[in-house]
This record gives C-alpha cells, structure tokens and sequence, in this order.
C-alpha cells in the first residue's frame, strides 16, 4: 500500500484488497503497518482510537462480510498517556471479532545522515509475545523494526509459530540495504513462513518514504513474491507439508541448544 495522512482514503483501498483477496481465495489478507494511518507522529496521537473504536469496528464488519482474515498493524492505538500511543498489530477473525492484539516492542529511533526517526517519542512500547492460530496453523505476530531482533522471532517459534508476519514501512536507507536479507534470515533460521505486507513510495501528508518490495520467504529462504516499488496485491499459498519437509530434512530447531546451557555464568 501507500498509505497516507487520508484516513477515509486508506480504508476505501484496504476494503477494495480485502475483497480482490478474498475473490481470489485467500483466508487471509496481510496490510502493510500503518495501512489505516501513515501521518505525522503528533497527528498520530491526536488521531489515536481505542480497540473498541470506529476503525477496529468497520474492519471487522469487512472481515465478516467477506469471510477472511485480516491483519493490520500500525494501528495507533490510544492509551491513558495522551503523548503516547501504542504500534498495535491486531488480527480479526472471519467472524469479525478481534482475535489478537499484538504492541510492537521494539520502537523505531534511527539518526542517519539523511533521515532521523524517534518512535519511541510518541509511542510506547509492548511486552508480550502473540501466537494465534489462523485456519489451525500458528502464526506469529510482529511489526517492521521487530525484524532486527532475532531472538523475538525464535521466541515466536518455540511457542509454536509456523507463520511470522512482519507488517512494515522500512525506509528506504535502510530498506535498501537490510530488507530482504532479514527477511530470509528470520525465515532459514526459524524454518518458517515469513510474509512482510510493505508500504512503498512517498506519502500524501507526510514526510516519508518508504522502500516497498513486500515479500513472503518459504522456510528455506525462497522469495515466493517481490511486490517492488508499486502497490498491488498478491496471493500465496504457504505450503505447510512442505514446511514439515524442510524441518524434518534439517531439523535445525531440534539441534538448537539454548544460550544458557552453554554461557559460562561464573
């Protein structure tokens, strides 16, 4: 997607790709983070709604009507600190209800050269791991920045995760130069379906920019899908024999031995 500072706008397109992934067989629609706000962080805050809001209400009358899944994050989430939100990742059922909320931990403070970012500023950070089952498969929740953070994804995995989303607006420095490479390592290391809904290009109301190419890695580290620089949708099938081969072929996760057992403690 490229979402913007138009929240009306960016929730017309997200109903016209939920019901393109629905026609098109999908069970579950994976949005970029930020897809129903990508503004200014002070208007992030000002524009912040509580689960029980109007924008978490109308998605899940979308998610009923069409029978899917849906994941959104970025959701600026209001909390009982008027300067801050939370970066929430929430799923919502082919029932409508909303079944996972997920914070995101790791906040985005980057100072570069040529771009500087603090979401740590306006936003606070979660503390807890989500799991939950889509279809009976178990999938991970996580947002953009959480990439970089290894341990989190292992940490999804030993709770039973098959499927890691990573919902994301990377930057275009830092898209250029880590994205995909991330992406593949979370997904080799953890043998695990990896699938990153992205934003791409400038966005209307704000000063961002963002890198684009969502991707969705198999569990050997395959590209299944390069969405490039434009917005668009795309349908994959997430094999899950195949991913019992993988594990079975080298069982990597069997072997892994915890840092613990091994660290000199003295």
């Amino acid at each position: 997607m490229n979402s913007g500072s138009d929240a009306e706008q960016n929730l017309a397109t997200i109903e016209a790709r939920v019901a393109e992934g629905a026609a098109r067989g999908a069970r579950l629609v994976a949005l970029p983070e930020n897809a129903t706000l990508l503004a200014r962080p002070v208007d992030r805050v000002a524009r912040a709604e509580a689960l029980d809001g109007p924008t978490v209400a109308r998605l899940g009358r979308l998610a009923r009507r069409h029978g899917v899944w849906i994941s959104l994050a970025g959701f600026p989430e209001r909390t009982d600190d008027p300067a801050r939100t939370a970066n929430a990742s929430l799923l919502l059922g082919p029932d409508g209800a909303l079944a996972a909320v997920y914070r995101k931990i790791h906040l985005f403070d980057l100072s570069l050269p040529e771009l500087t970012l603090c979401e740590s500023a306006t936003t606070r950070p979660g503390d807890a791991l989500v799991v939950h089952p889509i279809d009976g498969v178990p999938v991970g929740l996580s947002i953009c920045y959480d990439l970089r953070f290894p341990e989190l994804y292992r940490a999804l995995v030993r709770a039973g995760a098959r499927v890691l989303l990573v919902p994301s607006a990377f930057t275009v420095p830092t898209g250029k130069a880590h994205w995909e490479v991330l992406l593949r390592a979370r997904a080799i290391e953890n043998q695990a379906y990896v699938v990153a809904a992205a934003q791409c290009g400038a966005h209307p109301g704000s000063e961002r920019v963002s890198f684009g190419h969502g991707l969705a890695v198999d569990p050997w580290g395959r590209v299944l899908v390069d969405q490039g620089e434009s917005p668009g949708l795309d349908v994959v099938d997430l094999d899950q024999d195949a991913q019992d081969a993988v594990r079975r072929g080298l069982p990597a996760l069997e072997h892994a031995r915890p840092p613990e057992r091994y660290l000199d403690r003295s």
